[in-house]
């Protein structure tokens, strides 16, 4: 399924690209995305074998509105040839090409308690001048990890949380 997904975003990236309808394609795929994961109904519809593809594709026109030509199509592919599950993927992947188009890399600080608004700015400033590169930020507070903080960036995570210090002690203790 991953291969699929990456195949049908990258086609559909290289379209928008052509086009320069990048940033209003990435917008209507999120949308599109989001308006089947909200309404079970409507997904249930258009992941169904039951209905057929002209069916679906008459429910696509009536519901997408002002839509970008190419993203309509791309739509109709992939109803066409039965591949709308993966649609949330190929939306997870396109963002993932958006972001590194556009310079965009994601920042999530995590708690244990709120911090304050500068610190969460200045750290994102620093994994920023580190990296070349425009930090999209995010801070989140989870109790569970007792102090500390846990820094993903990108794909890569850094656990500075006492959870984490503990869970290490316990293992090295174990083995000892």
């Amino acid at each position: 399924m991953e291969e699929i997904a990456e195949v049908y975003a990258r086609a559909l990236f290289e379209v928008a690209t052509e086009r320069d309808a990048l940033d209003e394609v990435h917008e209507q795929l999120g949308q599109f995305a989001a308006a089947l994961n909200d309404n079970r109904d409507l997904m249930q519809f258009f992941f169904s074998p039951y209905f057929s593809s002209d069916e679906k594709k008459a429910a696509l026109g009536r519901a997408l509105v002002d839509a970008d030509p190419a993203f309509e199509n791309f739509l109709e592919a992939l109803i066409e040839r039965h591949r709308m599950p993966v649609i949330f993927r190929i939306r997870d992947r396109f963002g993932q090409m958006w972001d590194e188009a556009h310079k965009l890399l994601p920042v999530e600080v995590t708690s244990a308690i709120e911090l304050d608004e500068q610190m969460v700015r200045s750290i994102g400033e620093r994994v920023g001048e580190q990296t070349g590169l425009k930090v999209e930020l995010s801070s989140r507070v989870d109790p569970e990890i007792l102090g500390g903080i846990v820094l993903r960036v990108g794909n890569f995570i850094l656990d500075a949380s006492i959870a984490h210090r503990l869970e290490q002690l316990r293992k090295q203790v174990a083995q000892a």
